[in-house]
């Protein structure tokens, strides 16, 4: 996931760009629950297919780095998703770093886009669909939580 050609704070509004502090608080926050909605189950309202969690639990997420390729294979085990993993990278991320999530499992791709006549289930797509709408949802909470807003 890389929301590309886009500047942070163009998105943001006049209250959040007043301090860096604001703004990469935002920005980091909202990184973080678009990868929590791309991690949504299907049994949650999300678009995420969990049968043994392989597939979630393959996300990584990096700063500045190459998505990884999907190349592992699905090994039978029950798999869980830890999202503070996710959390650690994001914290140490700036206002101007690009932060990539990708998923290693081989199937991810075709999970995504649909194949061998599965419909897609864009668990990635629709939840940076979404990025404008959490960055704006983000910046209400911050405000709401400082004295005077």
């Amino acid at each position: 996931m890389a929301v590309a050609n886009l500047s942070f704070a163009a998105q943001v509004d006049d209250w959040v760009r007043e301090t860096e502090e604001r703004m990469t608080g935002v920005f980091r926050q909202s990184t973080s629950e678009v990868i929590s909605e791309m991690q949504r189950p299907v049994e949650e309202g999300g678009n995420m297919p969990v049968d043994l969690g392989f597939l979630s639990s393959s996300i990584q997420v990096g700063v500045n780095e190459e998505p990884v390729s999907a190349s592992r294979s699905a090994d039978g085990q029950t798999h869980a998703w830890n999202p503070a993993a996710a959390d650690l990278v994001i914290a140490g991320a700036e206002i101007g770093d690009t932060i990539v999530a990708a998923y290693s499992a081989e199937y991810a791709p075709y999970v995504e886009y649909g194949a061998e006549g599965r419909p897609p289930r864009r668990f990635v797509g629709l939840a940076v669909a979404e990025w404008q709408k959490i960055v704006s949802r983000v910046s209400a909470r911050l405000k709401a939580r400082v004295s005077g807003w």
